[in-house]
């Protein structure tokens, strides 16, 4: 069974589903199974990164699954250690190697590291990859307002996507103030709340909305992501939580429910603590 995923468009024209599916920690031939399931249950956007050492697996999920290359958006992104501009173009053509791939549908600097301070030099190693072909589309992670606008007011070129960590105990309202400001997709890490879920699972303000529709909290988060305007990327190492989590689109949150799950943000909700 598929599901009909909706799009958002980006900022540089290019369509993207509005929830995707996350593979960090999914490695190996368990990883490769994983993802192909995945695919067949319908998602179109794979998020994976440099960091996660698992390019390799989702290039051969891809290539096993039968889809097309076009089918699928793949997404990556570059770590904090090739952030010298010399060091990033030879980086991403790394990424693609191992993946298996000609291009990335979009590549994010997974990381700003302000403390290094070249995430800039990095920023133009991408508008420069993309240039070359390299990369369709060019976005960030974990990004403040501020780094957004050094990025437009240095290089004139603003990210497609932000991707930052989102979830009913942890709203970054300045985070996402300053990418709808720039006209920038919000992406949302760790979507369902990772360290917090068990938390969420038992929220009965959530578990209550979900049995007005005969869904799951999961589900209500992920309808609440979506209709806030954010990309969630959940990750599942099940195939029916799998297609749970896409079984987004035949029921809508009122106004008042939004609101509700919007106030549930917690002092200690970021996942690190």
């Amino acid at each position: 069974m598929t599901h009909t995923i909706p799009s958002y468009t980006l900022n540089d024209g290019l369509e993207v589903p509005v929830i995707g599916f996350g593979t960090d920690k999914l490695k190996g031939a368990k990883g490769v199974l994983t993802i192909k399931q995945a695919l067949h249950n319908g998602y179109r956007f794979l998020d994976t990164a440099y960091r996660y050492e698992n390019e390799a697996t989702v290039g051969k999920a891809l290539r096993e699954s039968g889809l097309n290359r076009s089918e699928v958006l793949i997404s990556s992104k570059l770590p904090e250690a090739y952030h010298q501009y010399d060091l990033a173009i030879p980086a991403i053509q790394e990424s693609l190697y191992r993946a298996g791939l000609d291009y990335y549908d979009l590549y994010l600097i997974h990381w700003p590291d302000p403390e290094q301070d070249k995430y800039v030099e990095a920023w133009r190693a991408l508008i420069d990859a993309q240039k070359f072909g390299l990369i369709r589309s060019i976005g960030v992670s974990n990004f403040y307002p501020d780094q957004l606008k050094r990025l437009k007011d240095e290089t004139g070129v603003i990210p497609s996507i932000n991707q930052i960590q989102t979830h009913p105990y942890f709203i970054q309202d300045k985070m996402i103030e300053g990418n709808i400001e720039h006209d920038i997709l919000t992406q949302s890490w760790s979507p369902l709340g990772n360290r917090m879920a068990d938390d969420l699972i038992d929220n009965k303000t959530i578990k209550a909305i979900g049995e007005n529709y005969g869904k799951s909290i999961g589900q209500v988060i992920l309808r609440w992501q979506v209709q806030s305007g954010f990309m969630p990327i959940p990750r599942s190492s099940s195939p029916i939580r799998q297609k749970d989590n896409l079984a987004l689109f035949d029921f809508e949150l009122t106004e008042q429910e939004m609101y509700r799950i919007d106030h549930l943000a917690k002092p200690d909700g970021d996942i690190y603590g």
